[in-house]
């Protein structure tokens, strides 16, 4: 069903935006494309890649959540809350300061390497004080470190006189994605989400507790650093190509628990698609509120992420009083 919808979803994202289009054009540019007729480009070079590209980006995004709440046992893990999306777009400011003509492959490699160092420091920092890591700890640490590296980011705009190009990263948004960008992304977040599949019995004891999954013989050590790995090149590649937008992991993995249960063989492949779907959404209302103007993609899903957010903080909040 959920597959569906996102197709569903996707052709009707393909269809409206600035200059409305029949379903019949949209169809027959999809797969019977002609390159002389000016409605066919306009899908095929600007909103085919546009949509596919928030779709595989949104997936990335969820399971990237999924798998951090799960190997921290911690319900308000997500790779923005963490400060793992302010780390790789730290790195791509200092790219486009020092190295402005850097090739996407490589953007794509230095956001991952930001969202790696960020993410080692941010576990450093939580685990460094008496009791070691827990899940509050984490989320503190997370906040603090993703405060500090969104002040460095701007420090490094107004420096270099990099306002103009940093705005879309802050804004977070699919309009830039292309082609070359898409046979790039596709394949990384696609393997890594195979990943996570493939690990995901492991997670789901994990999450229960160390004692259970360490009495079944789980190598905890082992399966959080894959997940964690996972969980960084998702967020590290989505970051740069949309730029830093949060909340995604940390709704979409929520809703797919209420709906399929604890399990997570189930629970990634349901927020990679519902992941896809809220990205599409997002991103076809972005475009639709004011057109032909645009808003930032991240305000829409902070509309929803926001309040969920601080649902999830009052929750946790009652359970630990």
């Amino acid at each position: 069903m959920a597959i569906i919808a996102l197709l569903i979803i996707m052709f009707i994202a393909i269809s409206f935006g600035a200059k409305d289009l029949t379903l019949r054009t949209v169809w027959a540019a999809v797969f019977q494309y002609n390159p002389e007729l000016t409605t066919h480009q306009i899908i095929h070079e600007l909103r085919l890649p546009r949509v596919l590209g928030a779709a595989v980006i949104g997936a990335g995004f969820a399971v990237a959540g999924a798998l951090m709440q799960g190997i921290t046992r911690n319900p308000l893990a997500d790779s923005g809350i963490l400060g793992i999306n302010a780390g790789s777009a730290f790195m791509v400011a200092l790219s486009f300061a020092f190295f402005p003509n850097l090739p996407y492959s490589s953007l794509m490699a230095v956001s991952f390497v930001g969202a790696a160092l960020s993410t080692g420091f941010i576990f450093l920092l939580g685990s460094s004080t008496p009791g070691g890591l827990t899940p509050l700890r984490l989320t503190i640490a997370g906040s603090v470190v993703a405060a500090l590296l969104h002040s460095l980011s701007t420090g490094v705009a107004i420096y270099y006189d990099l306002s103009q190009d940093l705005a879309f990263w802050y804004a977070g948004g699919v309009a830039g994605v292309k082609w070359q960008h898409v046979k790039l992304l596709v394949p990384i977040i696609l393997l890594a989400i195979a990943g996570a599949v493939a690990i995901s019995r492991s997670v789901s004891l994990i999450s229960l507790g160390e004692d259970v999954s360490a009495g079944l013989g789980v190598k905890t050590n082992r399966i959080r650093l894959l997940g964690i790995v996972l969980a960084i090149i998702l967020a590290g590649v989505g970051v740069s190509a949309v730029g830093s937008i949060g909340f995604v992991g940390l709704v979409i993995p929520h809703i797919a628990r209420k709906l399929v249960g604890v399990d997570y063989r189930f629970i990634i492949p349901l927020s990679s698609l519902l992941g896809a779907i809220l990205m599409v959404v997002a991103d076809l209302a972005a475009r639709m509120v004011h057109p032909p103007k645009e808003l930032a993609i991240s305000l829409m899903i902070a509309l929803v992420g926001v309040p969920f957010f601080l649902y999830l903080a009052r929750k946790e909040r009652r359970s630990l009083s």
